[in-house]
C-alpha cells in the first residue's frame, strides 16, 4: 500500500538497516548469565562462590529480546512525533499542518521510510543516529527479498532473484517451461497414492513458494492448494509442485506494476468455488483488492464450514472480502486518504447480492452464522456496495480454481502483472 500510494503522490523513499537491533532493548526483569568465555576475575570477593553477570540490555537468544527491541524502537519513534497505527503496529506515521506526510514501516531491523518532503527524511536520519547505529542504504532497491524498480511511470516490485534461486536449487533451470500452473481438469486429493519417503523436500519447497506469493498473485491459489497436503505428500503432489517451478521459469521476470497515473480509489472482487475441495467438500474463497489499478491485497482460502448452497458460499466469500475492506479503509486513513464513497464489492452471484441487501430471513439463510451478516451491516453503514458482475469480468476467478491459458493470462493482464523485461 505504501509503495502504491507513494507512486501516485510522488513520495520519496529511504531504506535503513539497524545494526544489531536486538541488543538495544532494555530489560525489565532481573536476568543473570554465567561469565562469558575469556572473562577472568583476578580479584573475586571472598566467599563469593560462582560469579554471574547481571544483564542490563537484551541479548540474541533471550525470549524477551524481540519484545524489548520493539518497545525500545517504538519509544524512540514517538520522540520524533510519530504515531503508531492501530490497524498495523509495524507502521508509524505523522501528518504536519502543511499537509506533509511522513511514514515508517519496520520489520525487525529493516526500515522503509516514505515522505512527501525530502528534508523530513534527512531530519529522521539525524534523529535516529542519536539513538541507534544504522546503515543508510539510500533509495530502496531490495527490501526483504523484494526488488523495487522505480521510474517516472510507476514502480515495479518483484522477487526475480528469489524465484531464480528457487528454480536453480531444484535443478529445473534447464527444464521445458509450462504455460499454466495446474491442470484445469484433474483435481488433487489427499489420498493420491503412497506417501513420499522423504517429505522434508516437499515441505521446504512449499514454504519457499509461500514467501514468493508476496509479489506473485498468479501462484497464490496453487500454493494454497499444495499447502493442504503437507501432512501426507504423494507423488501427484510433488509433480504438481514441480509444474509450478516450470511455470516460474517461463515467467521469471514477471512482477506487479503500480502506475503513477492510478486513481486512489478502492474496489474489490470476491469469488468462490462451491465445494472446491474434494476431500472436505468445503468451498474456496478468493478476493483481490485494487487501489486504482494497483493490486495491493489478495487471498485464497478454504472456508471453515461446508456451505449448503452456492449462494451461501459466495456470501461467506463476500464476508471475507468485507473484513479486508474495513481494515484497508482504516489503514488508508492513517496514510491521510479518506474513503468517502462506498467501496464497490463485485461478485458474480445475484443470489448472494440479494441476501446481502434483503433484511428478510428465510429458509435459505437461517442457518448462516451471524458473523457472515457483517456484509449486510457494512452495506447499511455505507462502507461497501455490493455489485453483480458477469463471470467474464470477475478478477478474483484466478484465486479459486485452476484456469486455462487464455483466461489465466487475461486476468493477469487486468492486474497489471507483467514482465519488466518485455518490450513496451
Amino acid at each position: 500500500m505504501m509503495l502504491s500510494l507513494a507512486t501516485i503522490k510522488g513520495w520519496s523513499f529511504a531504506h535503513l538497516d539497524i545494526n544489531n537491533a536486538f541488543l538495544y532493548g532494555d530489560l525489565e526483569e532481573e536476568i543473570y548469565i554465567t561469565l562469558p568465555p575469556g572473562l577472568i576475575i583476578t580479584d573475586p570477593p571472598p566467599g563469593s562462590g560462582q560469579l554471574v553477570c547481571k544483564l542490563k540490555k537484551s541479548l540474541y537468544g533471550l525470549k524477551q529480546a524481540s519484545r524489548q527491541r520493539y518497545l525500545k524502537f517504538s519509544h524512540v519513534l514517538s520522540g520524533f512525533g510519530l504515531v503508531q497505527s492501530v490497524s498495523d503496529h509495524s507502521f508509524f506515521y505523522k501528518h504536519s499542518s502543511a499537509g506533509n506526510f511522513f511514514g515508517v514501516v519496520i520489520y525487525v531491523d529493516d526500515i522503509l521510510v516514505a515522505s512527501s518532503e525530502d528534508n523530513l527524511i534527512s531530519e529522521f536520519k539525524d534523529f535516529l543516529a542519536s539513538h541507534f547505529k544504522f546503515k543508510d542504504l539510500g533509495k530502496p532497491k531490495y527490501f526483504l527479498g523484494i526488488e523495487i524498480a522505480r521510474s517516472s511511470t510507476g514502480i515495479f516490485i518483484s522477487q526475480h532473484k528469489y524465484a531464480l534461486d528457487l528454480v536453480t536449487d531444484v535443478v529445473l533451470l534447464g527444464c521445458k517451461p509450462a504455460s499454466t500452473l495446474m491442470d484445469s481438469i484433474k483435481q488433487l486429493q489427499m489420498d493420491a497414492g503412497e506417501p513420499l519417503v522423504d517429505p522434508t523436500v516437499y515441505r521446504r519447497l512449499i514454504g519457499r513458494l509461500v514467501y514468493l506469493c508476496i509479489t506473485r498473485p498468479d501462484i497464490t491459489f496453487v500454493v494454497n492448494k499444495l499447502s493442504q497436503f503437507l501432512s501426507k505428500q504423494c507423488p501427484d503432489h510433488s509433480l504438481a509442485a514441480e509444474r509450478v517451478l516450470k511455470y516460474l521459469k517461463s515467467t521469471i521476470g514477471h512482477d506487479l506494476f503500480y502506475s503513477a497515473q492510478a486513481d486512489p480509489s478502492l474496489s474489490i472482487f470476491s469469488d468462490f468455488d462451491w465445494a472446491g475441495c474434494p476431500d472436505t467438500r468445503r468451498s474456496i474463497s478468493g478476493f483481490c483488492l485494487f487501489l486504482g489499478t494497483s493490486l495491493i491485497s489478495w487471498r485464497s482460502k478454504k472456508q471453515h464450514t461446508v456451505s449448503r448452497s452456492s449462494a451461501e458460499a459466495e456470501y461467506r466469500s463476500m464476508a471475507l472480502a468485507c473484513c479486508e475492506v474495513v481494515w484497508i479503509v482504516a489503514l488508508l486513513k492513517d496514510f491521510g486518504l479518506e474513503v468517502k464513497k462506498p467501496v464497490p464489492l463485485y461478485c458474480d452471484s445475484q443470489a448472494a447480492v440479494h441476501i446481502s441487501t434483503n433484511p428478510v430471513f428465510h429458509e435459505r439463510t437461517k442457518h448462516i452464522e451471524i458473523d457472515c451478516h457483517t456484509v449486510r451491516d457494512k452495506i447499511l453503514e455505507g462502507v461497501i456496495k455490493a455489485i453483480h458482475v458477469h463471470n467474464n469480468l470477475q478478477h478474483a476467478d484466478i484465486f479459486i480454481k485452476p484456469l486455462a491459458t487464455a483466461p489465466f493470462n487475461n486476468l493477469l493482464f487486468k492486474m497489471d502483472f507483467k514482465s519488466l523485461y518485455s518490450p513496451s
